[in-house]
């Protein structure tokens, strides 16, 4: 493993992950721009943006940008997030060049073609639909529209239908003048390649990005409350989030093994205890999500209606007990699973460009694994039973979407989370 950075006099950061004995490789353009860094009244255009970049450039039509790839047996995505927007592809090595050409091309050099972007609005719109008959999806935004109401952080990725199906063209081109800049872009690359031959790339088809960005974030506040909505649906979908850590905290593998410990696999205490002993749920599991600047601790349960009121005494039992005991044994055991994880990321050429960007978009510098292991290794028992008694002294935010005759008030939820 040779990783290598080439800072460009545009700012884009060039990283490479050279692998030796692999036919095949990962690279990207990732951009440090999401949801949170839109206008209220555009919520939704960044990952409208992520769409139209496909949908043709000066030189290739919408066909010709997909056909072109998969001629080659290639793979091309992209993905929007509250905090970055990604454009991938992963090729045999041989057609790293024609990779590298098609998303730098996308990136510099999208029509933005008006019949095209009145195509895609009908897309997303059949996509917010999707979203939103799924209630496992729409509980995530609920929930985070109640942590962070008056924030950016709190807005729905996909946007509503109606700002999408009004947002004119010149939004658009105003949201890419203003976020898509060098010092907010990292062009990674992992697997089989060379690092001067993506520097090159970069240079070559990259030369237009401008080198001043735009890009403003907006302080979070988190909130507790809660936010319902009814559906007559077989189960209830509830989440809770509590107000946590940022991924720049020195706290937060801490965090991440706690989350592994409560509910992070088949011998967590929460799969165990409401699954295993009680039969109360299907799928329930822990969670974090970290930005920069905040965070959040979370659980996610799917259950019968008429359970809620035994389930969620549970959950924070389960949590108030962790405040108070860890055993080495289970510690352990979390630390393993981060471990294996960690480890198996590396063999995937995807997995090993994603970090190489999200590493230098959150720290400015690639973390190496040994210092995560001993990060994750140096976690005590007494810095997981600190951080679960810091959660239990709040009130979480929460979501319930499904039958909600049975859900007890907010208040009655707080208290018995709250110590």
């Amino acid at each position: 493993m040779t990783i290598q950075i080439t800072t460009l006099p545009s700012g884009i950061r060039v990283v490479t992950d050279s692998m030796e004995q692999v036919e095949t490789a990962s690279i990207g353009l990732w951009v440090g721009v999401g949801t949170r860094h839109e206008e209220e009244a555009d919520n939704g255009v960044a990952h409208l943006v992520e769409h139209m970049l496909f949908k043709g450039t000066a030189t290739r039509s919408a066909f010709d940008i997909s056909a072109q790839m998969e001629n080659v047996g290639g793979h091309l995505n992209a993905y929007t997030t509250r905090e970055a927007t990604a454009y991938y592809a992963k090729v045999l090595k041989q057609d790293v060049p024609l990779a590298a050409d098609i998303l730098c091309d996308m990136m510099q050099n999208a029509a933005l073609d008006n019949q095209e972007l009145d195509r895609e609005r009908g897309v997303i719109i059949q996509e917010i639909g999707q979203s939103i008959d799924q209630p496992d999806d729409i509980l995530f935004d609920h929930l985070q529209k109640t942590a962070y109401p008056n924030s950016g952080l709190g807005r729905a990725v996909l946007g509503s239908a109606d700002i999408i199906r009004s947002i004119p063209r010149d939004r658009l081109t105003n949201y890419i003048d203003g976020h898509y800049a060098g010092p907010q872009m990292i062009f990674a690359a992992a697997g089989a390649v060379e690092h001067t031959q993506i520097v090159d790339f970069a240079n070559q088809y990259l030369s237009k990005i401008p080198s001043t960005s735009k890009t403003v974030t907006d302080a979070a506040q988190f909130h507790s409350g809660d936010m319902r909505e009814a559906r007559e649906i077989e189960q209830l979908h509830v989440a809770l989030a509590f107000n946590a850590l940022s991924y720049m905290d020195k706290d937060y593998f801490a965090l991440s093994v706690l989350s592994t410990l409560l509910g992070g696999g088949m011998s967590s205490r929460l799969f165990q205890e409401v699954r295993e002993k009680r039969g109360l749920v299907y799928s329930i599991y822990s969670f974090v999500s970290a930005q920069k600047d905040t965070g959040t601790f979370g659980v996610y349960a799917g259950t019968d209606p008429d359970k809620i009121n035994e389930l969620l005494p549970v959950v924070a039992e389960q949590l108030h007990l962790i405040s108070k005991d860890v055993t080495m044994e289970e510690l352990n055991r979390a630390k393993a699973q981060l471990r294996s994880s960690l480890f198996m990321s590396q063999e995937s050429t995807m997995s090993r460009a994603e970090k190489l960007a999200f590493n230098q978009l959150m720290y400015d510098r690639i973390i190496p694994n040994a210092e995560i292991l001993q990060r994750i290794d140096a976690v005590t028992q007494d810095d997981i039973k600190r951080l679960a008694k810091q959660l239990v002294q709040q009130a979480p935010a929460t979501a319930f979407v499904g039958p909600l005759s049975h859900v007890p008030s907010g208040d009655a939820i707080a208290s018995a989370f709250k110590s």
